[in-house]
């Protein structure tokens, strides 16, 4: 559900980013374009927030 939700919402806020990013640098807005850097952005999201993080270590204690 947390993959899902993450690539929702670099789709929503790519879009916004898009369009406002087109529309002030006078040029026109390409959603396949736009949708494509978007998800891109948003599994490279994914991917550091996988890696970045040191999983905690488990230890048996000794008895």
């Amino acid at each position: 559900m947390r993959y899902i939700l993450v690539l929702l919402w670099s789709f929503l806020l790519g879009q916004v980013v898009g369009y406002i990013g087109g529309a002030l640098n006078g040029g026109s807005y390409d959603f396949m374009l736009t949708t494509i850097m978007s998800l891109i952005t948003g599994v490279i999201i994914l991917l550091i927030g996988q890696f970045a993080i040191p999983k905690k270590e488990t230890t048996k204690s000794a008895q």
